[in-house]
């Protein structure tokens, strides 16, 4: 075996993706958790409650949504009014299912880590999406480790 390291890429937007299809295929709905003072992040003002937001990705609830390497990105509806939404994969905080908590937390990025680079410009909303409904309905959310 070679004494050499190589540098690999961040797990995250891999759990991220197969965390979602777990939860989507079990018929429950999936929510993020986001630290909306990170750099980057775009979502509608006033949906962030203390540094934070909770955005549900459902199918139903968003339209094109994209879980790449770099970035979270959709179209939602808040209030009526549609938004594109782009979130940095590192500002995600936890993945989970709105209706038993189960999912995955993951750690806050440190500073000084890779940044991805800046979005592209502003497109026009695409299509309909989004129900407006992107709060949970009871209190913070319940994670339980999954073994």
């Amino acid at each position: 075996m070679s004494d050499v390291t190589h540098p690999m890429t961040s797990n995250r937007p891999y759990l991220l993706r197969a965390i979602y299809d777990w939860i989507s295929d079990n018929g429950l709905t999936p929510y993020l958790l986001i630290d909306a003072t990170g750099e980057g992040v775009r979502v509608p003002p006033q949906v962030i409650k203390n540094g934070q937001v909770v955005l549900n990705i459902a199918m139903r609830a968003v339209a094109n949504l994209e879980l790449g390497n770099d970035w979270v990105g959709f179209s939602a509806r808040f209030s009526g009014v549609s938004h594109v939404v782009r979130i940095p994969v590192g500002s995600v905080l936890a993945l989970y299912a709105q209706e038993n908590g189960q999912g995955m937390m993951f750690p806050a990025e440190e500073e000084g880590g890779d940044t991805p680079p800046p979005p592209a410009p502003d497109e026009p909303p695409p299509g309909q999406g989004g129900n407006g409904d992107d709060k949970p309905k009871r209190g913070a959310p319940f994670l339980r480790v999954i073994k």
